[in-house]
């Protein structure tokens, strides 16, 4: 089961993470590459941005020295080092909602056309035989590229829930390789984890890392985001898949089902579908009165929750058919409470109250 599993990458990913993200400290005040106090942060201090380009360098370290590189490497780094630096500039000048907009497409593509990683089939999904794509694929494909990419950088709103998403994501999909017998591709999304353990340490401020908080920045959100549908459509395509296309959604399903609802709640209002706000489900949580952790514990809980109907879905071979069906109509429910969850809380009060 574990046979492909090699600790000497793990150790070296985790060992130059560990490094960077105390030695870009400074450097992140002297670029200027901090997060500052505001009306829409929840911290007080100024905080640096580049633990994600520490996650990132220390991926590609470990690739280089191991010789463990996730498959397509040398595009997969390309396309990375380009979404790292369009979010290093982002949390640098605040580039324009369009603009970043359409360089994650120019990276997508990299990933569609170059590195020939795309969506060829969605799977029997609609009961009726195998939904292929053909040469819509591609176009499909960027469009899932590019939302993920967001949707993993629309939850970077509280300490760890970016990196422990993530982890939650990578670790469902490491569980599935394994069930699979596709456990020789482990190794890649293991870099990943080792790389996203440590910055997790100094971010929530683990015994023994107070003081030293980091944030992973857009750099880090959107490369945890680029990887992640990277592996997922690599693992689902193909005449040996890993797993299904609709048990990809269920894994990554509460960051995409939260970026939808949020998305259409803005269309409805005729606000910009791109302009931030603090209507997210995290922020949900800390209005009701929960605490940062307690909000962090929560939505990781239910991101747990998401990424077992999917592994369990696998497992016992649920009709894809039924898996999209329930998928479609929790979304639905889903967008109907983030829609009107302040009634729903008020009348759960007022229920209580009387």
């Amino acid at each position: 089961m574990f046979a492909h599993l090699e600790l000497f990458p793990i150790f070296t990913a985790a060992f130059v993470a560990f490094v960077l993200l105390i030695v870009m400290t400074p450097m992140a005040h002297h670029l200027g590459l901090v997060d500052e106090p505001g009306q829409r942060k929840h911290h007080r201090d100024t905080v640096p941005l580049t633990g994600g380009v520490a996650i990132f360098m220390a991926v590609l370290i470990a690739s280089f020295v191991t010789d463990v590189w996730l498959k397509n490497g040398s595009l997969f780094f390309t396309a990375a080092a380009f979404i790292v630096l369009l979010g290093m500039l982002d949390d640098k000048f605040d580039l324009s909602p369009k603009g970043r907009l359409f360089c994650q497409f120019g990276v997508a593509a990299i990933m569609a056309w170059s590195a020939q990683n795309h969506i060829s089939s969605l799977g029997d999904i609609l009961g009726t035989g195998s939904s292929d794509l053909g040469i819509f694929g591609y176009f499909f494909t960027l469009v899932c590229v590019v939302g993920v990419i967001n949707a993993f950088n629309m939850i970077d709103g509280i300490d760890g829930l970016a990196g422990g998403m993530s982890l939650v994501v990578l670790s469902g999909v490491v569980f599935l390789l394994i069930f699979s017998n596709n456990s020789s591709a482990i190794m890649g999304p293991m870099l990943i984890i080792a790389a996203i353990v440590p910055f997790l340490a100094f971010n929530l401020s683990w015994k023994g890392f107070k003081g030293n908080k980091i944030f992973m920045g857009d750099s880090g959100s959107m490369f945890v985001g680029l990887t992640i549908v990277w592996l997922m459509v690599d693992y689902t395509q193909g005449s040996n898949p890993a797993m299904r296309p609709i048990t990809a959604a269920w894994i990554i399903g509460l960051p995409l089902m939260d970026m939808a609802a949020i998305m259409y709640r803005r269309s409805r209002k005729g606000q910009s579908m791109l302009r931030p706000d603090r209507q997210h489900l995290h922020n949900i949580f800390m209005r009701a009165g929960l605490s940062s952790r307690r909000a962090l514990a929560a939505i990781l809980l239910l991101g747990c929750g998401y990424a077992s109907v999917g592994i369990l879905g696998e497992i016992y071979k649920v009709p894809e058919s039924y898996m999209f069906a329930s998928f479609i109509v929790l979304l639905i429910v889903y967008s109907f409470v983030i829609q009107n969850i302040w009634i729903i809380l008020r009348f759960i009060r007022d229920k209580r109250a009387a």
